[in-house]
């Protein structure tokens, strides 16, 4: 196997006017791939897909948003029918779901929305939280039985507790997510949701010896792989 590298343009949170102009094929037109961790509006994403082109991954935020669980009710009314079509059809949807993107040899997990904090949607309590991760283990154990590891990158809105996250009740971290990285060491985490204010505001730590990225605005991750 040789080794190689990916470039990926992480998003969050706020609209980067560098990513959002005329430019962004100038600054980003060597990119294999885009992420997004959530918190950003649709003509953003279409604008980033129809001028990159791209695979798009994405996870859901915790601001105007809507839940996975009525988005894909099986009951056909006119709300459900209005959230299906919040859903971005341009990219591919991570939140709760294992996705592996076969061109790049990339596998990814998310996990979006927020710790509860006043019972919106995309809000889950740390039980719930760990109620999602628990669905997600026999993917898990395929990817590392046949793929030869657990996955790539884990994708989140929220942070882990205690790692780039707050202490006020709606930024608090999930602590299961600690557990995760202990457990399935992915080669990086990425997440939103916590904003950064200035340019000199820690953007990465670590995690048992694991990046955990803020990709509040942009950030650019050089992730390195191996080509099987």
């Amino acid at each position: 196997m040789k080794n190689r590298k990916l470039k990926i343009l992480c998003i969050a949170d706020h609209v980067d006017p560098l990513v959002y102009s005329n430019a962004l094929k100038e600054h980003f037109g060597d990119v294999n791939a885009v992420i997004s961790c959530g918190d950003l509006k649709r003509n953003y994403y279409d604008y980033i897909v129809s001028t990159l082109n791209i695979p798009f991954v994405y996870v859901l935020g915790n601001h105007s948003q809507f839940s996975i669980e009525k988005s894909m009710s099986n009951e056909f009314n006119y709300e459900n029918l209005k959230n299906r079509k919040r859903l971005f059809p341009g990219g591919i949807l991570a939140d709760g779901r294992c996705r592996y993107l076969k061109e790049l040899n990339l596998i990814v997990i998310g996990f979006g929305g927020s710790i509860r904090y006043n019972n919106g949607e995309n809000q889950y309590t740390e039980f719930d939280m760990t109620l999602r991760i628990l669905r997600l283990l026999p993917r898990l154990l395929f990817n590392k039985i046949f793929r030869g590891r657990y996955l790539d990158i884990l994708i989140t809105h929220a942070p882990p507790r205690h790692v780039n996250d707050g202490e006020d009740p709606c930024h608090r971290g999930f602590r299961i997510f600690r557990w995760f990285l202990r457990r399935f060491k992915p080669v990086c985490m990425l997440h939103g949701h916590v904003h950064l204010y200035n340019n000199s505001a820690e953007r990465v730590s670590y995690y048992n010896g694991i990046p955990v990225i803020n990709a509040y605005k942009h950030y650019v991750l050089n992730l390195p792989l191996k080509e099987i």
